[in-house]
C-alpha cells in the first residue's frame, strides 16, 4: 500500500471559515475523511502547520520513505526559499496543490518557490485539486 501524506501550510486550518468565496465552505478535516474513503488504496496521512520550519521538518521527515507528498504550502509557496529547497532535497515526489487559481489572484501569488522542484502542479479546482493530485499517485 502506497504511503501518501497531504501537507497543508498556513491558514488552511481555517478552511470552511476563511474567505468561503475563494476556498469554499467545507473544513479540511471533513474533506480529509472523504478522501480517506475515496482513496482506500493509500495509507493516507495529513499534517497542517502555520509554521514554516515545521513544514520543512515534516518534508524532511517523510521525504525519503513515503511514496508521495501532496503539498499546499499556501502563502509560503510565494515566499519560502526554504520550503522550495526542502522539496528539492528530498526524493519522494511532490505534487504542489492550490485550491484557488493563484494566477487569477494578486501578482505576488504568481511566483512559486516550489514548482520547479515539484513533479507537478495542480491549481484552481477547489478542494478537488487534492483528488487530482492523489490520482496522480495511482
Amino acid at each position: 500500500m502506497k504511503k501518501i501524506i497531504i501537507i497543508n501550510g498556513p491558514n488552511l486550518n481555517l478552511l470552511g471559515k476563511r474567505e468561503p468565496e475563494v476556498y469554499g465552505s467545507l473544513d479540511f478535516e471533513s474533506f480529509y475523511k472523504a478522501l480517506q474513503i475515496e482513496f482506500k488504496e493509500f495509507d493516507l496521512e495529513y499534517f497542517q502547520s502555520n509554521i514554516e520550519g515545521e513544514l520543512i521538518d515534516k518534508l524532511q521527515e517523510v521525504g525519503f520513505n513515503y511514496d508521495g507528498i501532496v503539498l499546499n504550502a499556501a502563502a509560503y509557496t510565494h515566499t519560502s526559499v526554504g520550503i522550495g529547497d526542502a522539496v528539492k532535497a528530498i526524493s519522494t515526489p511532490v505534487i504542489e496543490v492550490h485550491i484557488s487559481n493563484t494566477f487569477s489572484r494578486e501578482a505576488f501569488r504568481h511566483q512559486s518557490y516550489i514548482s520547479t522542484h515539484a513533479q507537478g502542479v495542480i491549481l484552481g479546482f477547489g478542494l478537488k485539486s487534492y483528488n487530482l493530485a492523489l490520482n496522480s499517485f495511482k
